[in-house]
Order: C-alpha cells, then structure tokens, then sequence
C-alpha cells in the first residue's frame, strides 16, 4: 500500500461561510501530509525516553527540545520573538488530607471516610488548611448564569462556610432543551466553574456531589484526586480568589448528610432544578484538616509562527497539548510509564504535519498562524490558561483556534465528531471541508460529559476566541458505527490515561488520522486566505465575551 496520502480532485472547495471571497486552491499544500512522517512522530513522542512528557520533569526538557528542533527543521520562525518558548509559571501543592471529616448536628456526630466517601484537596498554596465546625450550605447547581435567569446564591451569604453543590446543571434530566442547553452540558454544569464561583461568593469550601451519568465519569475517577499533587498557575502577586478545601463527596454520602440535615434528598433535588430553588443552611457542621507541600517551578508551552502576507497581524491559532502524566503507578505488567500516545502524542504529531502544509503552500496565507504546543494540559489546561490570560499576540486579533487532542488511530471513518455543537461559525467550515472530501460531521454522542470544556480550546473560548475542537469519528468504513463504538469503549476501559497508551502498529491504523488533520489544516487555510472573521452562535455562552470587545 502506498501510505503517501492520495488526493483526490476535488471540483469545488467553497465555504458556505457568508463571503464571496475566491477560495483557496483546495490541492495546495494536501500533498506534504504523510503517514509515515506522522507515524513516526508519534513513534518518537511516546517512547520511553521521553518519560510520558510531565511538567518539571526530565522528560519536559527532552520533549522541549524535540519541538524546537522540529520547528526548525521544518523552517518556521519563533512564535514569541526570538524564542520558540513561553515560560509558564507553575505551583505544585501536593495535599495530605486527614483520613476522616467529622460532621456534627444539632442531634449527633458523625465521620465520613476519606476516599471512600469523599476526596478533598486545596487550591492554596498554603502549608495547612483546618476546617473546624464549618457551616455547610446546599446552593443547589451552585450556579450563577444571569442569561438563564438562575442565581443559586441569591439571597445567602455563604461567606467562610462549605456550599455542598450539585454536579452538571438545571438542565440535564429536566426534560425541557430551552433550559440551559437540555443535557447538553454548559460552562456551568463543569465543576471547575462551581469551585471558581464558591469562591468569588467567598465560600470557605466547595463539595461538589458526584453522581455517574450527570458527571459522564464514576466515582473512581475522582477517587484518583486524593492526596495527590495538583499543578496550578502561579498567580503570586496577582488578587486571586480560591476556597481553602474543595473536592467531592459521592452521592451515598450526600444521601447521609440531607437525612442528617432532616431533608429529603430527592425533593431537594427536584427543587434544585427551578429557578426559584432557595439555598438552605443545612444546620451542619464540618471539621478535618489537610497539609500541603507547595513547589514552585517553570514550565513552557511551544510556539511558531508563519507570518501573513497581507494581514500578519490577525493570527489563527492551531494548538495541542504536548504533556502526559509522567512515571506513576505501574500497572499489571510493571509498566509505569505513562507514555501517552494517543493522548496526545497524536495531536502534537499532527500539529508539526499541518506546520509543514502550511510551508508548502504556493499561496502563501495572508495572516498570520501559530502553532502553540501547550503544557500542563493534563493538570487542568494550564498552558492554554497561562497563553489566554498572558496572549503572545492580542485576543482582539485572534481569528480562530483549532485544537487538537487525539487524533483518530484506528483507520478511515465517514465522518468526524464535532465537540460542542451549535458554538460557532468553526462548525460550519469544517461541515464544508468535510463534505468536499465525501465525509460528515456528526455531533459528540455524550453531550453530557461537557468535553467541549475539558481540552485546550477552552481557554481560547473562555476569552471569547471562537475555537473548534473535534473527536474520533466511530462510522467506520470498514465495520461501520458498532466497530467504532466498540474501538472507543475499548480505549476508555484498556488505555485511557495508564501506561497501555503506547503506539501499536499492530493495532493502529493512522490513514482516518490524517484524513482528519487533512480537514482541520483546510478550515485554517480557508481561514488564513480569508478577510472575514467566524462569530459565535447567538445561544452560546460566549458571544457576549466577545462581542464585548470586538466593537
């Protein structure tokens, strides 16, 4: 098999994107793509050597190294100056909570179990956080979203006290899409955003109350969070707000402390989901302790840069995450290399194969791109957070991103996942692109998981940048959409985040990988050629961010 990239002729490569503006020759630049050069690096990003790519590790500097070298090689200049690095300020607080939490009612005391029945850590960098006889409040979602007509806080002052919450929110399992977006997970079902609210509401504590299928993930994954270190940003000298203790409690032990409370879980539940649902002080008390470990350190996303010919000043960003979770606990097989080769060596992989597109093109793009390779991804998208809030290049002159974050390693599909349906103008280039190769786009199958927030696009999103961000496709053509369902099941179950993600000729096919790089460097071609900027949807969360700017 000739594994060079065959490309088919295509007649027509026009957007329906609102522009009469020529589209870009839709050939140009497709034949730099191959899979040899993508399979090996691949090959090379998830060996051993690279020690699974952590932060403030060995396998940092190796992994550093590599992409700078590579940008060079392929002849793109500095992405910040005269530096192919961003240094990324970050702290380690490594948490050592004690092994119980003692709860006290007006009637009786009692303990939950750490671990078992909850997992709570700080986001503090500080050496002791003692929670003694505090207050816990139920603040239903936790939710604060003046577009939907919903203050979960309204009327309760939960200053120095524990707001037990809530995970998703009001609308999933509501019956009813007009509220929030149905089960379709929005910014504030994340339970990121419940921890950053409590705190702006001055919350001592934030527990969010974990349950399976409105989490999209069970208890064991939260479990993963105990006593564990945890990378955040660096924000020293910087007014920052954060509660001391937060974390989960699971839904058994939710269960325990509204009977405690003398409330009925289920009918709180149901109340919780109207928008006249009022807090309520649940007359109980918490204590237990937690000590820290706090190390500060650097660590780099990657950044190249193409300049544009007509327009360098406008940029589109192609980003992927290049970090993956160390050395940890070995598995069966005494493998405690986490190598990452799916997630996301695949992505990073791909990110140099559209770099080396993008300089082959006879027509040259008219803005600018950068290709940022972010760290900290895997710690709570910390690179990408650390470029949003400190942009090489201004937000008002960012175009777009495109993120990568495992690309398809299981051979050609008919169609493509898009994450986040309804979010922006980026769906429909990728409708066109995919279209004109004989292909489709399909929307996410679990909704509720909220996966548009949890890769790197994100943070571009939150900044109010319309980001794209897209999945493995499951319509396999060979097998059809029951191979595909079966082959990402298999992944989450054998290989997801442990040391199996290793690349296997024997079991990967990377030719429906390229297809989909092939798609996404011909949204950014389309978007570099362009003068016409891609808008957010009138129902998403993010319009009004950047509609505030870009006046």
């Amino acid at each position: 098999m000739n594994k060079i990239v065959t490309v088919l002729t295509l007649s027509l490569f026009v957007f329906a994107c609102g522009t009469k503006e020529s589209a870009p020759d839709p050939n140009d630049g497709v034949a730099s793509f191959s899979i040899e050069n993508f399979e090996a690096r691949i090959v090379e990003l998830s060996s051993d050597k690279y020690q699974g790519r952590m932060p403030f590790s060995e396998g940092e500097k190796i992994t550093l190294d590599y992409l700078q070298k590579e940008f060079k090689a392929i002849g793109v200049e500095p992405g910040n100056g005269d530096s192919y690095l961003q240094e990324v300020p970050l702290v380690k607080i490594t948490t050592t909570a004690a092994p119980s939490m003692k709860i006290k009612s007006d009637k009786n005391s009692f303990s939950l179990e750490g671990l078992k029945d909850y997992v709570l850590w700080t986001e503090q960098p500080v050496e002791e956080v003692v929670l003694t006889e505090d207050d816990l409040v139920f603040a239903g979602f936790g939710i604060v979203a003046p577009e939907y007509n919903w203050n979960d806080y309204d009327g309760v002052d939960v200053k120095d006290k524990i707001v037990v919450v809530l995970v998703n929110d009001p609308g999933f399992g509501a019956g009813d899409s007009t509220l929030f977006k149905g089960n379709t997970m929005t910014y504030y079902g994340r339970w990121t955003y419940k921890f950053e609210e409590a705190a702006r509401q001055g919350a001592k504590g934030c527990l969010v109350i974990h349950d399976d299928v409105p989490a999209g993930y069970g208890f064991w994954v939260v479990q993963n969070s105990w006593n564990a270190g945890k990378l955040y940003l660096d924000e020293r000298g910087k007014e920052t707000q954060k509660c001391a203790a937060v974390g989960w409690i699971s839904q058994p032990t939710a269960k325990k402390l509204f009977e405690a409370a003398g409330l009925d879980y289920a009918e709180q539940l149901s109340k919780a989901h109207k928008n006249d649902f009022a807090s309520i002080d649940m007359n109980l008390k918490a204590s237990t302790s937690m000590k820290t470990e706090v190390k500060y350190d650097m660590s780099y996303n990657v950044a190249a840069k193409i300049t544009g010919t007509t327009a360098p000043d406008e940029y589109i960003i192609y980003s992927a995450h290049w970090d993956h979770l160390g050395i940890g606990k070995a598995d069966e097989q005494g493998d405690s290399i986490y190598n990452g080769a799916l997630d996301n060596a695949t992505g990073t992989a791909g990110l140099l194969e559209i770099v080396k597109a993008f300089t082959t093109l006879k027509t040259k793009p008219n803005r600018s791109i950068l290709f940022l390779a972010v760290t900290a991804e895997e710690q709570g998208l910390l690179g990408s957070a650390y470029y949003a809030q400190n942009p090489i290049y201004p937000k008002e002159k960012t175009v777009a991103n495109i993120n990568m974050d495992g690309i398809n390693p299981y051979g050609k599909t008919k169609d493509i996942v898009l994450v986040g349906l309804g979010q922006s103008d980026m769906e429909d280039y990728l409708t066109e692109a995919a279209e004109n190769a004989g292909r489709y786009v399909a929307p996410e199958p679990n909704p509720v998981a909220g996966y548009y927030f949890r890769s790197d696009h994100f943070n571009f999103a939150k900044i109010g940048i319309p980001a794209l961000y897209t999945g493995n496709g499951i319509d396999m053509v060979e097998g059809g959409k029951e191979a595909g369902k079966k082959l990402e099941e298999n992944y989450v179950a054998t290989y997801y985040h442990k040391p199996s993600d290793e690349y296997d000729a024997t079991r990967w096919n990377l030719e429906g990988g390229v297809d989909d790089l092939i798609l996404l460097f011909q949204v950014g071609k389309k978007l570099s050629m362009e003068t016409s900027w891609p808008k957010w949807k009138p129902t998403s969360e993010f319009k009004p961010i950047r509609d505030g700017y870009m006046k």
